[in-house]
């Protein structure tokens, strides 16, 4: 399989209040907006693409047609402290998992947005103990 492009669409109830918190917070531009569907790509490299779908659209199969729950999405950023200040402190969003370093290899906080989707805040940090060990040869280069 020769992969082009690769995004995660979130089914959303409310698309429009999901397009402003993805613009507002993350930084993200619109590259398509109507009333179902909204595509965002962020301005910097590596331009990571994120989409909105009512999820009562028919371009759904009717037996999937649910907002998003469960989903958890990682942005991985140069300074998670500075972020916690801006999107929490600053922006007052809500925090589920408040500001920690975990021994796998992560600063990171949680954050819920709209459609109760998780936001995971990362700064990737040394991981310790027998985290360090599984890691593949892949992954540490």
């Amino acid at each position: 399989m020769s992969v082009t492009s690769f995004y995660p669409v979130i089914q959303s109830s409310d698309p429009a209040t999901s397009h402003a918190f993805y613009r507002t917070h993350f930084g993200f531009e619109t590259t398509f907006e109507s009333d179902w569907y909204v595509s965002l790509r962020h301005p910097e490299p590596p331009h990571d693409e994120l989409a909105l779908l009512d999820h009562r659209h028919p371009t759904l199969p009717p037996a999937y047609r649910a907002p998003a729950r469960g989903l958890l999405l990682n942005f991985e950023v140069t300074d998670v402290d500075a972020e916690y200040d801006r999107l929490v402190r600053g922006a007052g969003l809500s925090v589920e998992l408040d500001l920690r370093s975990e021994d796998f290899g992560q600063r990171h906080f949680i954050i819920a947005a709209p459609d109760d989707v998780l936001i995971d805040v990362i700064t990737p940090i040394e991981p310790v103990g027998e985290f360090a060990d599984q890691y593949t040869k892949a992954a540490t280069g």
